[in-house]
Formats: C-alpha cells, sequence, structure tokens
C-alpha cells in the first residue's frame, strides 16, 4: 500500500485550516487516514504549524511519500534534515554525536529566526499604530483651530483719518490733467 503524508483540509470557506495526516494515496482528500501527524494553519503570520516531530520521522523513514506542501512543512520543521542526518550517520559519515550538534545548531538558528520575524511584524504594527495615532491628533488639531476661527467674534475694521485723506488728493492730481485738457480745447474753439 503507497502512502502519503498529506493535508486533509478543514475550516470555513476563506479561512482554511488543515491536518497533516498519513493517506493511503488512493483515499480522497478529506476522507480515510491512516494517522494524524499534526496541524497547519495558514491563516497566522507567520503559519502557526504544530507536528509530532518522532512519529512524523518514523513514516518518513518508513517510506511515506509527502506531497509538495506538506514536504515545504516538513522542511520548514526539520523532519527532512533530520533524516538526512541520519542516513549520513548509516553509511558512517557522521557519528550520531555530530549530527545531533548539527541539527541543534540548525533547530537554534531556525527559532531564531521565526522569532526575528515575529518582533518585526510587531514592531512594524506598532510604528503603524503611533503613525495613525499622530495623523489622527494632527488632523484633530486642525478641526479645533479651524473650529476656533469660525467662533471667534469678528472684530469691526476701523478706518484711519489718514488712509481717507489720501484717496482725496489722488482724486486732485487726476482732476488737474483733466481740467488742462478742457482749457485747450476752449483755445482751440
Amino acid at each position: 500500500m503507497a502512502t502519503k503524508i498529506r493535508l486533509q483540509r478543514f475550516g470555513k470557506k476563506g479561512k482554511p485550516f488543515f491536518h497533516v495526516v498519513v493517506a493511503d494515496s488512493r483515499s480522497p482528500r478529506d476522507g480515510k487516514f491512516i494517522e494524524r501527524l499534526g496541524s497547519y494553519n495558514p491563516n497566522t503570520n507567520p503559519a502557526t504549524i504544530e507536528i509530532n516531530f518522532d512519529k512524523t520521522l518514523d513514516w518518513v523513514n518508513k517510506g511515506a511519500e509527502p506531497t509538495d506542501t506538506c514536504r515545504a512543512i516538513l522542511s520548514y520543521k526539520g523532519v527532512l534534515y533530520k533524516k538526512h542526518l541520519e542516513g549520513g550517520v548509516k553509511k558512517g559519515a557522521l557519528t550520531a554525536e555530530q549530527a545531533e550538534v548539527k541539527f541543534a545548531e540548525w533547530l537554534s538558528a531556525k527559532d531564531g529566526r521565526i522569532e526575528g520575524k515575529k518582533d518585526g511584524l510587531t514592531k512594524s504594527k506598532d510604528e503603524v499604530r503611533k503613525a495613525a495615532l499622530a495623523a489622527e491628533a494632527k488632523k484633530n488639531a486642525d478641526r479645533a483651530a479651524a473650529l476656533a476661527i469660525k467662533n471667534a467674534p469678528v472684530e469691526e475694521v476701523v478706518e484711519e483719518e489718514v488712509v481717507e485723506e489720501a484717496p482725496v488728493a489722488e482724486a486732485a492730481t487726476e482732476e488737474a490733467p483733466a481740467a488742462e485738457g478742457t482749457e485747450e480745447n476752449k483755445e482751440e474753439a
């Protein structure tokens, strides 16, 4: 019987949730399965993956073929790397202790990258929130200033007497050339 490690879909429309299962390759996607190995939730960022490492490694060593997506999940969790290291131990290229040290180093580096991504996501979310609050505060201040201007009492503009005299002086100079023109007209006649 050919076995596959694959995903079994659950969840509502638009919000998928998957179980990682070992099933006969002839059975339908959401049908009968042999054993449940874990779960995969792509709705979170980063995606939540919970796998029973030992059971999964046992099934991979027995020859169960993972689908493409499950291969990526198992690689992400280190199951395939552990199988690779165990193959090296069987061939004599590594000792069991060296393989364990390499796997522990890889696992700690992987955890560091995952935590870095989570920290980066929370920092960016906080920065976006702070920028939104600052923009909202600025907008509220602008509204308050506009409202204060609108509700301020209207001040009457008092004209000074000096301002009134200037137009009169200009009017007198404008009348003088007009008067000259009328005198010239009289002489010609």
